[in-house]
């Protein structure tokens, strides 16, 4: 390999690096057209015209708004992985400003125009805030998915990626929004399926990544198979909870409710397992497959 190909790349490219791996996360939205989301609380309830908005802050696209940003996060971890030969001092954290820069933008510019757009009570008050706590802890875990996949090794790497796959069909199902409302019945019934079982080929593509060669890795797919079972049914919960606007003046009743359709979620056998159990076999079939070529590799290169 040319020395030309492991020459450390300028800090303007690892910035655009994380630059473009947050325009990556938020793609799907901005595809749409990324207009608000209407507004119970808007001060003008006679208009659907709604501004432009880089987050869809609502309490309805809560997990929407996490895909969007944690994707993002993975997005710039796996480019900053795959060119790790060619980082110099400080590429990472050049790398997570960009990302942080795109991020941060997106979530003031979505609270300014929401904010504008919401009756000035507090109640509406509340409500932002509660929605910009969502995005505050997306923040916090596209930051830790960007630098345990940029960073650590395959076992902390291999868990990043799949949080990521947990909610990657609430990203790529931004864009098929309106088709899964209006479209014809065949093709929302291929999207739905694709979207419910994409997690789980994207957690099994992670588990044949890592292997299972340690201790370490073997407890990161387990770990990994576990959040594949528990994060579906904790997004089910907050979500049917949140979208609930006749409990939004009683918290305890809503969180209370939230809780149980998180634990009917979890213990729906018929529907949690068949994705655990597509991702194990993908993740053994492919770490076997792997650690098959790296031996033939190995061999073929012995007597040389």
């Amino acid at each position: 390999m040319s020395s030309a190909q492991h020459r450390p790349l300028p800090i303007g490219i690892w910035l655009l690096i994380g630059v473009g791996g947050g325009v990556v996360g938020l793609l799907p939205w901005l595809i749409t057209g990324a207009r608000l989301p209407l507004q119970n609380l808007a001060a003008d309830q006679t208009t659907t015209e709604t501004p432009f908005a880089l987050l869809p802050l609502s309490q309805y696209y809560l997990t929407t708004i996490v895909a969007l940003l944690v994707v993002g996060g993975a997005a710039t971890g796996i480019a900053v992985r795959a060119l790790h030969r060619r980082r110099r001092p400080f590429a990472v954290m050049a790398a997570v400003g960009g990302l942080l820069l795109v991020q941060l933008i997106a979530a003031v510019q979505a609270a300014t125009v929401t904010n504008d757009l919401l009756r000035q009570t507090a109640q509406s008050r509340l409500y932002l805030a509660a929605v910009l706590a969502v995005v505050v802890v997306s923040l916090l875990m596209s930051l830790l998915v960007v630098l345990l996949v940029s960073l650590s090794p395959r076992p902390g790497a291999t868990i990043a990626l799949a949080m990521a796959a947990i909610v990657a069909p609430s990203w790529l199902g931004v864009m098929f929004e309106e088709v899964l409302l209006l479209g014809p019945p065949g093709v929302v019934d291929v999207i739905l399926f694709v979207l419910r079982w994409l997690p789980a080929v994207l957690v099994g593509c992670a588990i044949a990544w890592c292997g299972f060669r340690t201790v370490g890795r073997a407890i990161a797919v387990v770990v990994s198979l576990a959040a594949l079972w528990i994060g579906p049914a904790f997004f089910t919960g907050v979500s049917n909870a949140a979208g609930m606007r006749v409990m939004a003046a009683y918290p305890a009743e809503m969180a209370e409710f939230g809780i149980q359709v998180f634990l009917s979620a979890l213990t729906a056998l018929e529907i949690v397992f068949p994705p655990i159990i597509v991702a194990a076999v993908i993740g053994v079939a492919g770490a076997l497959l792997l650690d098959a070529r790296r031996r033939r590799a190995a061999a073929i290169a012995e007597p040389a």
